[in-house]
């Protein structure tokens, strides 16, 4: 069966919007389709052949230039060799509770044995030899001064993590022993020399490496680390985000209203980039100000500023007239892919770089995981997440010549697509557990596709 083609014009409009239509009828070798930042689409100019379709803005190609998207594949690859190209940051010491989703910037090795003493695994007796013992009337308590040695046919409670007395053969578990009318105790399972003592270094000696430098730390790295001896960890500092909000049509709170709509990106932007390992230093709402578009972006110290819509060429996108003014590197202008087109990588200083996403909320999703996650995972220190697939469960419709990002939901090993995954609409991704990376053309069911899986659970994420 060969994978479905395109939806026509007027099918299923919660799938499909401006962008994508006009993209259908009027970009038949594949180009960039019209562009857009708040659905402002590109203004048309003839070609020689008579057709329309959009100018490149001047600050993208240069006069004249033909725009042409970047394929999907080539425009992470790109974020990800813009990242390796900034001088990395030096490693930082920082506490323990402050380290959760950063990266190891050196090996973990061991400060001392694990254990480093030998301790009881289990609540029960120590006791010295065969049995049965006489038992000692005091107890052994994890965190108290060392026990006194035993000698033959003694024993003594014993709780668990308990420094092992001297000359102890065995720990007899409580529900293993008894004792008889006069208070002595006997075995009613065999002690095995050595049983439920763990002995010291038995998880490590002083000087192992415990883990490699690159290491994500986790909560059980955190552990470790405790246990090993650390107070503070070595780590690749977290690299700076700023998201600057752009359009004067959004409202930071209350209903929609005369033209006006709610502001979904800035609520969702900066935890998601936390996600991805970056520290949010600020979400600035800068409207439709060219100036003040240009002074945030001069001023800015992050390593990566995200801009929301804006990537156009309308009398208000004015995204590519001030990297045009700052003399800033377009690495990535338009990608392949819908939703998200028309998304940008520029390198505005040796050290930083600017994402600008479009305007639609899924669009910008589909562009802080096409360029944002890429460049900040290089950037922290992270690895690539090893690539896979699960067959779609439903036919999936495509674009003629752009990779689809679908929301799809994973149940019994296969990819469940999930509708509302237009441009503008986040019902699906809400509800999504992740991106299903859908060909030109279509995908049919049964078909195996690449998953980009959501950092909804990741490490850090709530970290500033």
């Amino acid at each position: 069966m060969n994978a479905p083609r395109a939806r026509p014009l007027g099918q299923d409009a919660d799938d499909l919007d401006v962008e994508e239509a006009l993209a259908l009828v009027k970009d038949p070798r594949g180009a960039s389709g019209p562009r857009h930042g708040h659905g402002t689409p590109a203004v048309p100019a003839p070609t020689s052949e008579g057709e329309s379709r959009p100018h490149a803005p001047d600050s993208a190609k240069g006069k004249g230039d033909g725009h042409r998207a970047t394929p999907w594949p080539q425009a992470r690859t790109t974020a990800e060799r813009a990242a390796r190209s900034v001088p990395r940051r030096a490693p930082v010491s920082v506490p323990l509770d402050a380290a959760l989703g950063l990266v190891l910037a050196a090996p973990l090795a061991a400060l001392t044995d694990l254990p480093s003493f030998d301790t009881s695994a289990m609540d029960g007796y120590a006791v010295a030899g065969p049995g049965p013992w006489d038992l000692r009337e005091e107890r052994v308590l994890a965190g108290h001064a060392k026990p006194e040695p035993l000698i033959d046919g003694e024993a003594v409670r014993i709780a668990t993590g308990a420094r092992i007395p001297q000359d102890a053969t065995a720990v007899l578990r409580s529900e293993h022993g008894r004792l008889d009318d006069k208070g002595r105790l006997h075995a009613t399972r065999e002690a095995v020399h050595g049983q439920d003592i763990r002995p010291r270094g038995q998880e490590c000696r002083s000087g192992d490496q415990l883990l490699p430098d690159g290491t994500v730390v986790t909560p059980a790295v955190l552990g470790l680390a405790a246990a090993a001896g650390y107070d503070t960890l070595t780590v690749i500092p977290r690299p700076r985000a700023e998201v600057l909000v752009l359009g004067d049509e959004l409202l930071t709170e209350g209903l929609p209203q005369e033209g006006l709509i709610r502001d979904a990106l800035g609520p969702m932007l900066p935890p998601w980039l936390r996600s991805l390992g970056a520290e949010v230093l600020a979400v600035r709402r800068l409207g439709d100000d060219a100036k003040a578009l240009h002074k945030a972006i001069t001023r800015s110290d992050a390593d990566l500023i995200v801009t929301t819509g804006g990537t156009a060429s309308g009398p208000v996108d004015h995204v590519h007239p001030t990297l045009s003014r700052i003399g800033a590197q377009l690495l990535v202008d338009g990608v392949k892919v819908r939703p998200g087109h028309p998304m940008v990588l520029a390198r505005t200083k040796e050290n930083q770089h600017l994402v600008g996403l479009p305007g639609n909320p899924l669009a910008a999703v589909s562009g802080l995981l096409t360029l944002a996650e890429p460049l900040l995972r290089v950037l922290a220190g992270r690895s690539a997440p090893e690539p896979y697939t699960l067959p779609l469960g439903d036919a999936v419709h495509g674009h003629p010549y752009d990779t689809r990002l679908i929301p799809v939901v994973v149940r019994a090993d296969r990819a469940v697509p999930l509708h509302y995954n237009g441009p503008a609409m986040l019902r699906g991704i809400a509800a999504s557990d992740a991106l299903a990376v859908v060909p030109p053309g279509g995908a049919r069911a049964g078909q195996e596709l690449e998953l980009l899986d959501l950092p909804w659970a990741l490490a850090g994420m709530g970290n500033a």
